[in-house]
């Protein structure tokens, strides 16, 4: 599998799909495609929702690229890497219409964000997630204010510092995962029933409801300059490169 981002419109629903070679983990090039993608569908009128999807059936996204991380040298080309999840994030909270996140299965860092950045968020009971870049010797910076907003401060700190993962019922008590399903099949049943009853909704309340849930978060785009610093200074230490080859490392083994 190549890396992508596609997306089509089907009964008022665009439906954007990414996917990459490794657990759907996140390059640059695609976070840059996946922004651009969502704020385009969400500028056209026949647009009623946003479906977010990854390609296959195990991981959903594994958060940022761990070949990238270890090629920025840097400190501009990990600004502008960083700077791509804001992007998206950005994208989902400001495209306008309501963005419907799929989770089939496990997701971490960057991938979680996209998961608390959605309006409304189906899941697989196997989509355990979990915040690691603690573990890359970073932390969840870009993405904190979107996890925050779903779980609370303390949570996302619990979160941040263990880089234990949380079941999927665990995430659905904490507001992040609106649906649990036990497979896939059943998960995109209720999926499709759902999209179908939104493209029958008024388009101007379902904007009027995406306007008010967001209310409160301006100040997101203020935080994201200094939030990404963080990362993107931290990526360049010897340290946290030797961190990443090592986890590398033992997926290769395993």
């Amino acid at each position: 599998m190549n890396e992508f981002v596609a997306s089509e419109i089907t009964n008022n629903i665009a439906e954007i799909t990414f996917g990459t070679p490794k657990s759907n983990s996140l390059p640059g090039a695609v976070l840059e495609k996946l922004a651009q993608t969502i704020l385009e569908e969400g500028a056209k009128d026949e647009v009623k929702a946003i479906l977010v999807k990854s390609e296959g059936e195990k991981a959903f996204c594994a958060g940022a690229s761990f070949d990238e991380l270890l090629a920025i040298d840097e400190l501009e080309a990990s600004t502008k890497f960083f700077g791509g999840f804001a992007k998206v994030l950005n994208a989902m909270r400001n495209c306008g219409k309501i963005v419907v996140v799929r989770v089939q299965g496990k997701t971490t860092g960057g991938g979680v964000g996209i998961a608390c950045g959605a309006d409304y968020c189906f899941a697989t009971k196997d989509s355990a997630l979990a915040l690691t870049e603690i573990n890359l010797g970073i932390g969840p910076f870009v993405i904190g204010p979107y996890v925050e907003r779903k779980i609370g401060k303390s949570q996302f700190s619990a979160m941040a510092i263990d880089a234990d993962f949380r079941s999927a019922d665990w995430a659905e008590q904490h507001n992040i995962y609106h649906s649990v399903s036990d497979s896939i099949q059943e998960m995109d049943e209720q999926l499709g029933k759902f999209l179908q009853t939104l493209a029958s909704r008024s388009s101007e309340a379902l904007a009027l409801i995406k306007k008010v849930s967001w209310e409160g978060t301006d100040h997101f785009n203020e935080l994201m300059p200094a939030r990404i610093h963080m990362s993107a200074s931290l990526i360049l230490e010897d340290s946290a490169k030797k961190n990443i080859q090592a986890i590398k490392e033992r997926l290769r083994v395993k």
